[in-house]
């Protein structure tokens, strides 16, 4: 699996952006590590992110309290989408995260569009999208890679493949199942990456991020994944065998990140304890905040719906 980064006929040279951190670089001045990490945040909270229907975890990496996405999920008036989103269409344009979406592929040509917003006004913006591997096969993929591509977008298109669409395996859907290599098709910069490994997928961003900023050129980047649970509470997963599960349960990113920090002295276990239980309380906190919530006004059926209120 290569984790090198594919040019295509482009002006901009890739390399890597900036220090790969403290994992990688132990011997950096501890100031550089956090101008390095300061300069990071800022530009991931800049980032315009969308993505699929999960998007549970993304959305408060970006800036959504817990307490706005449980109430979302709950249906109350309190939460992110004032409890008409739900689950799969969590969304706060403050933050920049510009929402989950259910129909397959749908959110590609949007980022897209998004991306040509923030050349047209001239921002160092760049846009994230997030899709499946079963997304590839729908024609919106295509369409906005070859746009992308041909206007210069500063765009990072990555695909989680995680093997399978619903209950169809990746084997059974696709008949070139390496997705980055279709960015070939395109002339477009791309690489398929351990999806199951923080520091990897990191690294492959930041050059993502640096081929954006500096020579506004999109990317598609691959990440290979895997899915532990059924696609649904309904998918019984018969499609699949309890061993090959447990073998990609192995290398967990969550397992494997925090061997990772455990084996630098960056964390011990008392720490990490000390990390289970602070997110165990937020969680709880969440749920009272949600469970507190009034629901919606039946009049709030009528708002949101168009540019100019109904009257």
């Amino acid at each position: 699996m290569s984790s090198q980064p594919t040019e295509r006929n482009s002006s901009s040279k890739n390399s890597p952006a900036g220090s790969a951190g403290v994992l990688d670089r132990p011997e950096e001045p501890a100031a550089q590590v956090n101008e390095d990490r300061d300069t990071l945040v800022k530009i991931f909270h800049q980032m315009l992110l969308i993505r699929r229907f999960d998007e549970h975890g993304q959305a408060i990496a970006k800036g959504i309290s817990p307490e706005a996405v449980m109430a979302e999920l709950y249906g109350k008036a309190t939460g992110c989408s004032h409890g008409k989103g739900g689950s799969m269409h969590l969304f706060d344009v403050d933050v920049n995260f510009l929402g989950g979406h259910a129909i397959v592929g749908g959110q590609i040509p949007l980022a897209t569009g998004v991306a040509f917003a923030c050349k047209y006004r001239e921002t160092d913006q760049v846009t994230v999208c997030f899709f499946g591997e079963a997304a590839v096969n729908q024609g919106a993929f295509h369409e906005s890679l070859n746009m992308a591509q041909l206007w210069k977008l500063p765009c990072i298109y990555i695909c989680e493949n995680n093997m399978y669409g619903m209950g169809t395996s990746l084997e059974r859907a696709m008949s070139l199942q390496n997705v980055a290599s279709k960015a070939c098709a395109y002339e477009m910069a791309s690489e398929s990456v351990d999806g199951m490994d923080v520091l990897k997928m990191r690294e492959a961003t930041q050059r993502a991020v640096k081929r954006a900023r500096e020579g506004s050129l999109p990317t598609l980047i691959e990440a290979r994944t895997y899915r532990y649970m059924g696609h649904s509470m309904s998918d019984p997963g018969n499609y699949r065998t309890r061993a090959e599960i447990e073998k990609y349960q192995e290398r967990d990113p969550i397992k494997v990140f925090t061997k990772v920090m455990k084996d630098n002295g960056i964390l011990t276990d008392k720490d990490i304890a000390e990390i289970e239980a602070q997110v165990k309380e937020e969680v709880e906190k969440a749920v009272r905040f949600a469970d507190e919530s009034p629901i919606p006004d039946p009049k709030e059926l009528y708002t949101d719906v168009y540019a100019s209120p109904i009257n």
